[in-house]
């Protein structure tokens, strides 16, 4: 018999993890491979037994019924020995599950999410014992069913691996995010111990799915602003659309920090973001706050069914208030200096330049720091993630102004 896979090896952590989050099953045999030294041992499959199958638990059946056919189908292309549980499994997915299943019942599932921090780690502030941090979400099965807000995305990924990597720039501060989608970012603000976390939803769907998760990663979800609550496990939710967000509402609110994640993809609602994002970022020149209460008068004039990253005609960079950050300092803000941190993904380019044209109305000063503050690569079994495709801001608000 030969000896059990170890379970803290980061190839069989990779594996793990890339299971759970239930990555596409050619992710999966590419993580068993490496573990079993570039072929599918029967240690290897010993491992994805104990660990993934023999017990599945909340894994969503279909998904482990199409990784295993492709397993097995694997092992046999290479003339491998398959071991006779996963044949019987298979055989009884085979007849307990069938594949028009997948159009009925919930169209949520549960994921969980590991951040593996590397070696040398240890001293940061994020990062736990074990190395290993895990979040279980409820989320969509795909980004058509359950609603947009319920999918996990990239630039939500990018930002809590910011936050993870950088627990400094938020721990011991209010932090507000807009459109908190299954509130992974909320769950590690919680972790690096962020004084306040406030995460907000303008679908009620989404708010409802995200005060979930929350709850099932063991904290206490309060709504609305009124009561002031110094307990570090609460995590307040708003329903808060941008587009009847009042200054009010949002001076209330008193954030250190802003977060928003994938939130510029869509030119219909960036004059209402923008609008949220300004308010937010000089909460206190009363002027300037009165000139941006409404919307009126701004509508987007964007085509957005090309989704080429087709850069011609697209904002100098080198010009006006957004610029590309190249030293250590520069993201290095006033205590009581409100800053903004978006991570997004180019779809339109004109999109984007929609978005930084209103940053300029509004008098935002808008860095790119991509390439300056890369975040650690704590997702590194995820071959549906590409850390390099995301792109991240740091937005602050100009108080001369008014």
């Amino acid at each position: 018999m030969e000896q059990e896979l170890d379970p803290s090896l980061p190839c069989s952590q990779r594996l793990l993890s890339a299971i759970l989050a239930m990555e596409p099953s050619e992710c999966l045999i590419s993580h068993a491979r490496e573990c079993g030294g570039g072929s599918i041992t029967e240690q290897v499959q010993q491992f994805i037994w104990h660990h993934c199958l023999s017990s599945p638990g909340d894994f969503h059946v279909p998904y482990l019924k199409n990784f295993l056919k492709k397993l097995i189908a694997q092992i046999e292309f290479d003339h491998g020995y398959v071991l006779d549980s996963l044949y019987e499994l298979y055989a009884l997915y085979m007849t307990s599950c069938k594949d028009d299943s997948l159009e009925k019942g919930d169209a949520r599932v549960s994921k969980i999410i590991s951040f593996l921090f590397p070696d040398g780690c240890s001293e940061l502030q994020s990062c736990p014992h074990s190395r290993v941090l895990v979040f279980p979400l409820q989320c969509s099965r795909n980004m058509l069913e359950g609603g947009t807000g319920c999918s996990i995305w990239k630039p939500g990924l990018f930002l809590s691996e910011f936050i993870l990597s950088h627990p400094e720039l938020f721990s011991n501060k209010t932090c507000f995010e807009v459109g908190s989608g299954v509130g992974l970012i909320g769950l590690c603000l919680a972790h690096v111990k962020a004084s306040k976390v406030i995460l907000s939803d303008g679908d009620l769907s989404t708010l409802v799915n995200m005060k979930f998760n929350l709850e099932m990663n063991h904290l206490n979800v309060e709504a609305g602003m009124r009561q002031r609550n110094n307990d570090q496990n609460m995590v307040k939710c708003l329903y808060l659309p941008w587009e009847s967000a009042s200054v009010s509402q949002l001076q209330d609110i008193r954030a250190d920090v802003v977060l928003g994640a994938d939130v510029i993809y869509d030119p219909v609602y960036q004059p209402h973001l923008v609008r949220v994002l300004a308010i937010l970022l000089n909460p206190m020149n009363s002027e300037f706050c009165r000139q941006h209460a409404s919307c009126k008068g701004i509508s987007p004039n964007i085509k957005h069914e090309n989704c080429e990253h087709n850069h011609e005609h697209a904002i100098d960079i080198s010009h006006s208030r957004f610029k590309a950050s190249h030293d250590d300092d520069s993201y290095s803000q006033p205590k009581e200096t409100p800053v903004a941190y978006i991570s997004y993904v180019i779809r339109n380019i004109e999109t984007f330049n929609y978005f930084m044209s209103l940053g300029r109305q509004a008098h935002l000063d808008i860095v790119d720091l991509t390439d300056s503050l890369k975040p650690l690569n704590l997702l590194c079994y995820m071959q549906s993630y590409n850390q390099a495709s995301v792109r991240l801001l740091r937005i602050t608000g100009n108080n001369k102004n008014g």
